[in-house]
């Protein structure tokens, strides 16, 4: 149970950190690209929490 909850949470983890990295890349203006970073981190947090069964 804990080992699955874990790959889970590292998966996870790998996704958000590849979502910037190509959001990064990405030929938008600085301004969006901010906002979407933001995004996809609140995303990302919300998501980990629900693996640590905070909601």
């Amino acid at each position: 149970m804990a080992s699955s909850m874990l790959i889970s949470i590292l998966i996870t983890f790998l996704v958000i950190v590849l979502v910037l990295y190509l959001v990064v890349r990405l030929p938008i203006d600085g301004r969006a690209k901010q906002i979407v970073r933001i995004i996809v981190i609140i995303i990302g947090i919300i998501s980990l929490l629900k693996y640590l069964a905070v909601f």
